[in-house]
């Protein structure tokens, strides 16, 4: 009688996973961003790809190709998370407009992606963490959030509101505590955008419990808090 090759049986595995993909910038990223700890949250019974990179926008992640490379994973599910760097200041290769462009590339990001029968979640910008004298988030990426907010409402896109859900946990807590979310920078000086080891485990927790709560098909996926 044949056998089925071991290596066989691991490629069906792996084919039966729910196949998840992180799009974004550096707050996504793995070293830098809330990806790892998301990815973390997941049971054997998925697979994450974080192709998030630093300094991309939503502009210059598709013209660079790695949209393309993206989708010819062939995902269930995407991700997709822009703002920081599109903003004013980062250069034409990289700007866009909160009124006009950027929506319109969050758009064809959604269409794009159903077009490969995956599945898109937007996922509005994680805050930076600058405070007023009253302890309160000065958040300049509120454009760019409330754009991601009206296209997944235009195309009925599940959404996860990071930017007020990280401004109200970073708002909770003592200053001390939201400087142990920030990595080490060689000069002393604070990072207040990125993320260390602690900072991705929080709010990739976020991200977990609520991609759970907005694309209830998941949640058999997501693990629950540690």
């Amino acid at each position: 009688m044949a056998t089925t090759p071991a290596f066989a049986d691991e490629a069906a595995k792996t084919t039966d996973k729910v196949k998840i993909v992180l799009v974004g910038d550096s707050t996504v990223a793995a070293a830098s961003g809330w990806g790892n700890g998301f990815s973390a949250r997941l049971t054997a019974d998925a697979q994450c790809t974080n192709h998030a990179a630093g300094g991309r926008s939503s502009k210059s992640f598709r013209d660079e190709g790695r949209w393309e490379k993206a989708l010819a994973t062939k995902p269930d599910y995407v991700l997709i998370q822009f703002g920081h760097n599109d903003m004013p200041g980062k250069g034409p290769t990289r700007e866009t407009d909160p009124k006009t462009t950027f929506p319109e590339n969050l758009a064809r990001y959604v269409d794009e992606a159903r077009a490969q029968n995956a599945k898109p979640i937007l996922v509005t910008s994680l805050t930076r963490r600058t405070f007023d004298a009253n302890g309160k988030v000065k958040s300049t990426l509120v454009p760019y959030a409330e754009a991601t907010k009206k296209v997944a409402a235009e195309k009925n896109v599940p959404l996860i509101d990071l930017h007020q859900l990280s401004i109200a946990y970073v708002e909770s807590i003592s200053r001390d505590d939201v400087t142990a979310l920030e990595p080490q920078t060689a000069n002393g000086a604070r990072d207040f955008t990125h993320l260390n080891e602690k900072g991705a485990e929080v709010f990739g927790n976020i991200v977990a419990d609520e991609v759970s709560k907005v694309v209830p098909e998941l949640a058999p996926v997501i693990k629950p808090r540690s």
